[in-house]
């Protein structure tokens, strides 16, 4: 299904949520800097955890394979970087392994960076129309070759790894870092990761749902349960979601990470068996 888990599947009223939390969201937010609070010094509870947690090599792969189960609907989230599609939801072409979107300035980013370091490849033509698209959903300038281009593009191996990089520095490396300092372990990393990657980075993203989340229950590295925390966290970002889109699939959080949380997997410890969008996905 690819990401079409993010369009409206059945109406579900979403007044009382927002009003619970007061606030008003935005899916895939243009990337940010990272937010102040993500300079704070870690807790004596975030040191108690194993140093590495989600960012661990099989642990980063279990991360990306969660993840592509719900934006690619497959586990070989490798496959993943040749994906291009307008999938209908505001943001104009969604690519790569990571959604980056031609209308949230990530997507731009990315082919920018990738031209410095290799300025002859096939999707450098194109910048001027995404600088130009940006922010929009429009199509202008791109069609009808730039999904061509793209696909073509995520053959070519220097592509891949400048996407891996781009989906660490602005997604998987902020929000892991940032789950530590709240004291999380690796499920709670995740948790934080995948918000980033729907959400996007910004107050009115993952950050700004984070913030609403303290609000109502402390982390761990203030003393609070983690249990009870990332539960609270789940309840602020599904509202979130279906404030943002009334009748979105929520399933990315019902039935796999607060299924997870519910067998108290906090260490999110092999095997995993998940839903998403109805489909059944295992790790073992």
């Amino acid at each position: 299904m690819n990401r079409a888990g993010v369009l409206m599947i059945a109406a579900v009223p979403v007044v009382l949520a927002a009003t619970l939390y007061g606030f008003s969201p935005t899916v895939h937010d243009d990337p940010r800097p990272a937010h102040p609070s993500a300079s704070a010094s870690p807790s004596p509870a975030t040191r108690r955890r194993a140093p590495e947690g989600l960012a661990a090599p099989a642990m980063k792969n279990l991360a990306q394979e969660l993840v592509a189960s719900a934006e690619n609907s497959t586990l070989n989230w490798r496959s993943a970087y040749g994906y291009v599609q307008d999938i209908g939801d505001g943001q104009g072409y969604t690519a790569g392994i990571i959604g980056f979107c031609t209308g949230t300035h990530d997507l731009l980013v990315l082919v920018e960076h990738y031209t410095a370091a290799h300025p002859d490849n096939g999707l450098a033509r194109y910048l001027p129309a995404l600088r130009k698209v940006d922010g929009t959903d429009s199509h202008e300038g791109l069609d009808p070759g730039f999904q061509a281009a793209w696909r073509a593009e995520a053959e070519v191996p220097a592509f891949q790894a400048t996407q891996d990089a781009e989906r660490d520095r602005i997604y998987f490396d902020p929000s892991v870092s940032t789950a530590k300092r709240d004291g999380l372990g690796p499920l709670g990393q995740f948790i934080y990761y995948d918000a980033m990657v729907f959400h996007g980075p910004g107050t009115d993203g993952f950050y700004g749902i984070r913030e609403r989340a303290i609000r109502l229950a402390k982390t761990p590295a203030e003393g609070g349960s983690e249990t009870a925390y990332l539960n609270t966290f789940l309840d602020v970002r599904r509202a979130a979601m279906r404030a943002k889109r009334p009748g979105i699939d929520t399933s990315r959080i019902d039935t796999a990470q607060r299924k997870f949380l519910e067998e108290g997997n906090l260490e999110l410890r092999t095997p995993l068996v998940w839903k998403v969008y109805g489909e059944t996905y295992k790790v073992p």
